[in-house]
């Protein structure tokens, strides 16, 4: 390699999606490998409607490591993040070692990496941005750095549901009993295309960040919820194979009743923290009744909610019931406008609302109670963007003015 090459940055983009856990996690068995206490699985959402997109460079005349997130510099000495860089510079080595200890070092191993990342969703309001974000960071390293084959473990070393993020459509984490944790891994139950009628509304309640991390929301439960220890070894085994029969078979009855009892109960195991915690707010609550009185009103399962460590409801339905049950989310929680705004992500077709519905539901409406609805479905995991242009970095390793 010319000399004057040496100096000028190796750069990889890549995108990698948000996933929403049907089968929730919550509690770990080691902090430092983050191993949990139970399995879980989860539906990977579209890219088109939430990534992360992420750019990772490498040169001989960086001076240091440097992160940059949203456009804010931000503290690149993290544990977790250092967890992650140290991994993929261990595997690069490893791979280049077996391969030839003689060769070039063109991905600079001992090279300093600039890393920059956008979220196109809110970030820390309980759309899972760690889970994208850490995801996508091994997936931009492991580009620079020449690394193949199994990245779940290093991103997991992250955020615990990163590793779900590395794959598309339905995927479960197997929480494994190795204390190393190398048998703690994601696998891909079924692809995106398996399901396409499945369809996910994010209801967004609010865009704030969370009073309360999962991190340490975790560490308080696991130490005081009597609830969360059965919930672990009683209940999430027995969920988890019903879970990914329902998928096989895209049983949506069984699916959304299985998804709205683990949301309750994963909420019901925070209740039972001591001193309690509390993600869902009013508008929450008033969404779970909304949904089962809708259902009540047809007679069958339509609609399911779920919601993670915030007060964001994931709905899950199919394709033929969204522009309906849109309609009732803008009849229930009137936003300002009913127009473009409030619906983003996918189209979806206008629809009327009967009387008979309204009343059936009964619920007194919550003006700008939901801000606006977020309209996607299952999609793959992480991909490699090729368009040079669209790197987040310069050619000189520092963000590009639009970021």
């Amino acid at each position: 390699m010319p000399e004057d090459s040496m100096d000028k940055p190796y750069i990889a983009t890549c995108t990698a999606p948000v996933n929403i856990a049907v089968i929730k996690y919550w509690g770990k068995r080691n902090e430092e490998l983050i191993l949990p206490i139970n399995s879980s699985l989860s539906v990977t959402l579209h890219q088109d409607q939430l990534k992360t997109t992420t750019t990772v460079a490498t040169s001989r005349a960086f001076l240091e490591d440097r992160l940059w997130l949203n456009g804010k510099e931000e503290d690149i000495t993290h544990p977790r993040l250092q967890s992650c860089l140290r991994e993929i510079r261990r595997l690069a080595r490893k791979r280049r070692n077996v391969g030839d200890p003689d060769s070039t070092d063109f991905a600079g191993l001992s090279h300093k990496v600039h890393i920059c990342s956008v979220n196109n969703f809110p970030t820390a309001a309980g759309l899972a941005s760690s889970a994208a974000g850490f995801a996508c960071l091994v997936y931009s390293l492991a580009q620079v750095f020449g690394v193949e084959g199994e990245l779940s473990g290093i991103a997991r070393q992250g955020s615990g549901s990163a590793c779900r993020s590395m794959y598309g459509g339905f995927v479960q984490w197997i929480m494994g009993n190795k204390d190393d944790g190398k048998d703690s891994l994601a696998q891909q139950v079924e692809p995106e295309t398996h399901w396409p009628e499945l369809r996910i509304l994010v209801l967004v309640a609010s865009a704030e960040r969370k009073p309360i991390g999962s991190t340490s929301g975790m560490q308080t439960s696991v130490q005081t919820s009597c609830l969360l220890k059965h919930r672990a070894e009683s209940v999430v085994p027995v969920r988890m194979e019903e879970m990914i029969e329902a998928v096989r078979r895209k049983d949506f009855s069984a699916f959304a009743e299985l998804t709205m009892k683990d949301s309750n109960q994963f909420h019901a195991t925070c209740f039972d923290t001591y001193p309690p915690i509390f993600y869902l707010n009013g508008v929450s609550q008033q969404v779970i009744h909304l949904v089962h009185r809708y259902n009540r009103h047809y007679g069958e399962t339509r609609v399911a909610y779920s919601f993670d460590a915030g007060p964001n409801a994931v709905i899950f339905t199919l394709q033929q019931y969204v522009p309906e049950f849109v309609r009732v989310v803008q009849h229930f929680f009137p936003p300002d406008t009913n127009g473009e705004d409030f619906i983003k992500g996918l189209t979806v077709k206008r629809a009327t609302l009967s009387e008979e519905l309204k009343q059936s539901i009964g619920l007194e409406p919550i003006p700008k109670g939901i801000n606006y609805i977020i309209s996607t479905k299952a999609g793959p995991g992480p991909r490699v963007v090729e368009d040079p242009s669209q790197h987040l970095l310069s050619p000189d390793g520092l963000p590009k003015k639009t970021v």
